[in-house]
């Protein structure tokens, strides 16, 4: 069961490979996880190599609550890969925790992956077809079918990998290991981020440059929409038989919510792309007010923005329980209604007989809204004008967000005015589809089917 309505990303993924061989590459995986720990906060695994056997523990929970010294130390090997998740469902978290290990007639091989495949359904009826028996619903044990099988007449992974790139329609940035390498992968859309870097003569993959930063690795750039990237001993190697394949469409959202704000993604600041689209709801959305305050985390850039645009003093008005995520457990519905409430309160000093914009990142349902407004006022706002750094969502995502279906989106079934009435705001604005290209200039092109409806095309 759901405890909030906002959205959450499917994965983080993280893999590292030292040549060296003086590396604590379990350990390094775990802070990197840590760093990546926003993007997933249901279940977590690594899995370690050291050229021979392969070593993997995973589970429900935060990183902290899955792994500690001890089972730490129980890694050997000179390269790992690591995973976080949210798999949506509580009864599920065993089967689908991720990294998968398998052993198949080549040998043994793990694959952690992020992104969402449009055909997913299609895949698992022909694999079911022709025999493979499935133990959770996830895309990378697709991926390891698919792999195990293309295996057997190529003649490495990395063609092996190849081949199965043409099969797989939709969203992917994978790591995968075998007893002698690591490779990394981004689907020919670079839809799912995926960058690269070093620690000395070890080569990193990782989600965000966030957990670059968190092992001590130097950012050099990231994968290429449809490259694979080969990593031995004899170092790294760029296979590109899918680079071009597509116009590269990498998730707005990306920008707007899901990555860190001190990450860059593709070269562009996650920080400066939400200012953006503060700045531009400021300017174009104006009301008058005494004080703008951000939804915490993920409104709080886009405030400043806000602020800056429009002359409006920047506040901090709400304060967050840090102790409270999503594993917070609420087993009756009186206390899920309560969620909002522990897990946010109204800084009455900041709010106490002023006028309030407030700006978050989205409207799913308008639940979370609405009980914020409620705060607010009740802490005496004497208004609360609602702004969201993204346009209404309209659209379900299939590429590894939970955006829910067309007919569970505020939008989609009020209009702006209702939806206003709705969450109780005394004015609402969102930012137009139109000036998602202003956010992140520097991007030609971006999916923004959640929004727009303009899905890339398979």
């Amino acid at each position: 069961m759901r405890t909030d309505e906002k959205l959450r990303e499917e994965c983080g993924v993280f893999g590292i490979y030292d040549k060296s061989r003086t590396l604590d590459c379990a350990r390094l995986t775990y802070y990197a996880l840590y760093a990546l720990q926003h993007r997933g906060q249901e279940t977590c695994g690594i899995v370690s190599c050291d050229g021979e056997d392969f070593i993997c523990n995973k589970g429900a929970g935060l990183v902290p609550e899955v792994f500690n010294d001890f089972s730490l130390s129980r890694f050997t090997g000179h390269m790992a890969i690591g995973h976080v998740s949210c798999v949506g469902h509580e009864d599920s978290h065993k089967q689908n925790s991720q990294p998968i290990v398998t052993k198949y007639t080549k040998g043994h091989m793990a694959i952690a992956n992020n992104g969402g495949l449009a055909n997913h359904n299609k895949l698992i009826n022909e694999l079911v077809q022709n025999g493979a028996i499935f133990h959770s619903d996830s895309d990378a044990e697709i991926m390891t079918y698919l792999l195990a099988w293309e295996r057997i007449t190529s003649g490495t992974v990395e063609k092996a990998l190849s081949e199965v790139m043409k099969k797989l329609d939709g969203a992917y940035s994978l790591v995968m290991m075998t007893p002698r390498k690591l490779i990394a992968a981004r689907d020919p859309y670079g839809i799912r981020p995926l960058c690269v870097g070093k620690i000395g003569e070890a080569w990193v993959f990782a989600s965000e440059t966030a957990a670059l930063k968190a092992v001590g690795a130097e950012y050099l750039r990231y994968v290429e929409p449809g490259e694979i990237v080969v990593v031995d001993d004899g170092g790294l190697v760029s296979i590109r038989d899918h680079v071009g394949r597509h116009r590269p469409r990498p998730c707005i959202f990306e920008y707007i919510y899901f990555a860190r704000p001190d990450s860059v993604l593709d070269g562009q600041s996650v920080y400066e792309a939400r200012r953006r689209a503060g700045a531009i709801l400021g300017a174009e959305t104006r009301v008058d007010a005494d004080i703008v305050i951000g939804v915490p985390d993920s409104g709080l850039c886009a405030a400043v923005g806000y602020s800056e645009a429009s002359g409006i003093p920047y506040g901090i008005g709400i304060v967050k329980n840090r102790y409270v995520g999503r594993t917070f457990i609420q087993p009756t519905q009186p206390i899920r209604q309560r969620n909002v409430e522990i897990k946010l309160t109204a800084l009455e000093s900041s709010v106490k007989g002023k006028r309030v914009v407030l700006v978050d990142d989205s409207i799913i349902r308008g639940t979370t809204s609405a009980n914020l407004i409620k705060l607010l006022k009740a802490a005496g706002a004497t208004e609360v004008h609602m702004r969201v750094s993204s346009p209404p969502f309209l659209w379900p995502c299939y590429f590894g967000t939970d955006i829910p279906n067309k007919h569970e989106l505020a939008a989609n079934n009020l209009s702006c005015e209702e939806l206003r009435q709705k969450i109780g705001a005394d004015s609402l604005g969102y930012l137009d589809v139109e000036d998602l290209k202003r956010i992140v200039p520097e991007l030609d092109s971006y999916c923004d089917a959640c929004f727009s409806g303009n899905y890339p095309e398979f």
